[in-house]
């Protein structure tokens, strides 16, 4: 049974890094239709649409969306917002963070409006020349330093911020798939990133909070793995990926 379906346009809140976040929309604005082609390698059509989002930003809550509620990809797909209760997401707002090219660092509730711009795009023109710059550690300086993090985000997205964090408290789960050639546990690119988002949303649905409780993820089809784990990085393997058709892919 699903959960009731929710009212996903009230109780916005405001991204913490807005003012940055403006700043490079100012910058994102004014690229031309050639610009976009070029930063993003995107073909002419896709980067005249483009262009067209970029212009239309806004940050009228009346047009936003909660962030957890607007991106597409493997991951959120993993994610499963739709079965969210109510509790989930007030969970989600205060313990689950998402990076973002633009908004720097969005809490699941935050508004957004719809843009492409992602983490590893170079900024030429701009007033640094990449957005690891220009986010420096603006990103990390939001988020506990004394508290655990398991980050589940992309190397081009996780680099922004685990620089900054100290080691101690930081873990990296891994997703591995056993290979049927092989036998042996393969990392697969689209598995993983599927398992990531079902991990943060086993997290947040059993309101998971001790290191010591990260080794009961047991969905999709992974179980932990002792003898490839470490603290700072468990390892889950899957004899048979659970998650596929979950998948969903922008076009």
């Amino acid at each position: 049974m699903r959960p009731a379906a929710i009212d996903t346009r009230v109780l916005l809140t405001t991204p913490v890094l807005l003012p940055q976040t403006e700043t490079l929309q100012s910058y994102l604005a004014a690229l031309s239709v050639t610009d976009i082609e070029s930063i993003m390698h995107v073909s002419n059509k896709l980067a005249a649409s483009t262009q067209q989002l970029l212009q239309a930003w806004t940050h009228d809550a009346a047009q936003q969306r909660p962030a957890v509620d607007s991106f597409l990809g493997d991951i959120y797909s993993g994610l499963q917002v739709a079965d969210w209760s109510q509790s989930d997401r007030a969970y989600a707002q205060q313990h689950m963070r998402i990076l973002s090219g633009l908004y720097g660092i969005l809490r699941p509730l935050d508004g957004i409006y719809p843009y492409r711009f992602e983490m590893g795009y170079k900024t030429p023109g701009f007033i640094t020349p990449n957005l690891y710059q220009y986010w420096g550690d603006s990103i990390a300086l939001t988020l506990p330093h004394r508290e655990l993090i398991v980050d589940l985000s992309a190397v081009e997205y996780g680099k922004v911020v685990t620089k900054y964090i100290d080691a101690r408290y930081l873990v990296t789960p891994r997703f591995l798939t056993i290979s049927p050639k092989t036998g042996e546990p393969t990392f697969v690119v689209v598995h993983a990133k599927i398992a990531r988002g079902a991990f943060a949303g086993w997290m947040i649905r059993h309101k998971i909070e001790r290191i010591d409780q990260l080794r009961l993820f047991c969905e999709i089809g992974y179980a932990y793995d002792e003898a490839l784990s470490t603290t700072s990085a468990p390892v889950f393997v899957c004899q048979e990926f659970g998650g596929l058709g979950l998948s969903v892919r922008l076009t």
